[in-house]
């Protein structure tokens, strides 16, 4: 292999090394092929809608209240729900994003069996965002 080390000796070298002008030049390519953004193209279609659909569940996005009367009531932001309507509104809020939190508000005179019940719903489906309210309400007891 031969080298070129310039024209005689003890004369500079007068060729300009571009392999650093090159590999920055690559780096910047690189960076900016990584930061374009793809682009998304969006087909927008106006489907028919179905007139028998049920209402939506009342679910709030900040959060949601559960308040266990001493009727034996559940009640999920103030409407009556039974454990199976109340565990797919609890799948539907850890879908959400953020997650909404929960509050639990059992009445002083509810069933301590109707609570455990609620409580082991909360739990199968995972909630991580609960709190208790209304706590003062048992100063007396």
């Amino acid at each position: 292999m031969a080298m070129s080390t310039g024209g005689s000796e003890g004369e500079p070298m007068m060729d300009i090394n571009t392999t650093p002008l090159i590999d920055v030049m690559l780096v910047l390519l690189i960076m900016f092929i990584i930061t374009i953004p793809i682009q998304t193209h969006a087909v927008k279609l106006d489907l028919p809608v179905d007139s028998q659909q049920n209402t939506p569940p009342p679910i709030d996005p900040v959060k949601n209240k559960i308040v266990i009367t001493q009727a034996g009531q559940i009640l999920w932001n103030g409407a009556a729900v039974n454990p199976v309507q109340l565990r797919q509104f609890l799948d539907i809020t850890t879908t959400m994003t953020p997650v909404p939190e929960l509050h639990l508000q059992p009445e002083p005179e509810a069933k301590y069996e109707l609570v455990d019940q609620v409580l082991a719903v909360t739990k199968r489906a995972n909630i991580t965002a609960m709190g208790f309210v209304g706590n003062e309400a048992y100063a007396n007891f």
